[in-house]
């Protein structure tokens, strides 16, 4: 994917902020901003639906679970036990 340089200006203070962050996350600022230029532009349905899909699978886990034992997820407080963790 080619990409196309865009020059923009911060306050010095925002900039400082932004150089921390980044090295909190060990990343760097132009991936911070990138990040935040596609949020910008991201669909909101998809955010929506997203959170409808995982309120749906929160509400039915135990329902799954039951149904699907052998495939249900360990938790981390169980080695080899199946089931999903409270």
């Amino acid at each position: 994917m080619s990409s196309k340089p865009v020059t923009i200006r911060v306050p010095e203070e925002l900039h400082a902020q932004l150089q921390e962050r980044a090295e909190a996350e060990g990343t760097t600022v132009t991936a911070l901003i990138t990040e935040a230029a596609r949020n910008a532009v991201r669909d909101p349905r998809l955010e929506s639906a997203a959170d409808l899909f995982r309120q749906f699978v929160a509400q039915n886990a135990d329902a799954f679970d039951a149904a699907f034992p052998d495939d249900a997820p360990a938790g981390p407080d169980a080695a080899d036990s199946p089931g999903r963790a409270a």
